[in-house]
């Protein structure tokens, strides 16, 4: 054999190792994945890993992609039946999955990893990167942290030094329900630099009494299954409260502070600095 047919030769044994290897790796990942939360399905896409997913929840509306996918049921309870004619090798659920749900797909042999709602940013994150080590994206995972975590210092440097606004942050109605200090959306006020008004409470039923008595200088109103404006309008009648008299009452959208992606944590974050901080709003 010649010097020219050797390399040749060399040349196409590694292609082909390459190649096998690869396919070796994409064997190790799942390819069918169906996800039973929206945070879920936006982390997925957000890893480069839509084109994986076969079926979502009614709820999984982000990104537009996402809509065009099969639907298996809502957050809480899913089509098992359809779930097991999809062929999954793996689910994904949450922590508001149907226990039943996981049960019985487990029990046939199917793959299901449950991720518990994240209490605050940090576990969120931590969250971010065990996903990607279930699909084989851990390099992906710390580039948008990276950008993340770089976004949010930005803003926590913007704030740093400027007035603490005292804010409450309504999340329920029939009872009043708050956002207490042991709950996700209290880093979206502490990372803005804001006092949460409610985060020594011990419960997030609140009295409206309450508010009254700590007059926030904020009312941000999360629209989570409750009229915003019909909060808004109840809330204008207390007058001597200083978000009233100052109108600055706020709607904030329930998916972007309950289950938001980590780069979706900073891009929210972004907006309700500035509702916070008007100051900042006025040296644009």
């Amino acid at each position: 054999m010649n010097k020219k047919m050797f390399l040749i030769l060399i040349v196409f044994v590694c292609l082909v190792g390459g190649i096998f290897s690869a396919a070796l790796a994409s064997e190790k990942y799942p390819s069918r994945i169906i996800s039973l939360g929206p945070s879920i399905t936006e982390s997925l896409y957000l890893l480069g890993e839509g084109e994986r997913i076969i079926a979502v929840t009614t709820y999984c509306l982000r990104p537009i992609e996402a809509k065009k996918k099969e639907r298996v049921g809502s957050i809480r309870e899913s089509n098992v039946e359809k779930i097991i004619s999809l062929r999954p090798d793996l689910v994904i659920a949450t922590s508001l999955t149907s226990p039943r749900t996981v049960e019985k797909l487990r029990k046939i042999g199917i793959k299901v990893v449950v991720f518990a709602e994240p209490k605050n940013y940090v576990k969120l994150c931590e969250q971010f990167i065990e996903l990607s080590a279930l699909v084989g994206k851990e390099d992906a995972a710390a580039r948008v942290l990276t950008e993340t975590n770089a976004r949010i210092n930005v803003l926590r440097e913007k704030v740093r030094g400027l007035n603490s606004p005292a804010v409450f942050v309504q999340v329920g109605s029939k009872p009043l329900f708050a956002a207490t200090g042991n709950t996700f959306i209290n880093d979206f006020i502490v990372f803005s630099g804001a006092h949460n008004i409610a985060g020594d409470a011990a419960s997030g039923l609140y009295s409206r009494e309450e508010v009254l008595k700590r007059n926030p200088e904020v009312i941000l109103i999360v629209t989570m299954g409750i009229s915003g404006e019909q909060e808004k309008t109840i809330w204008e009648k207390y007058k001597t409260v200083d978000a009233v008299r100052n109108k600055r009452i706020y709607f904030v959208d329930s998916d972007k502070v309950c289950s938001p992606t980590p780069l979706g944590f900073a891009e929210t974050l972004e907006e309700i600095v500035l509702m916070l901080h008007l100051e900042l709003e006025e040296r644009k």
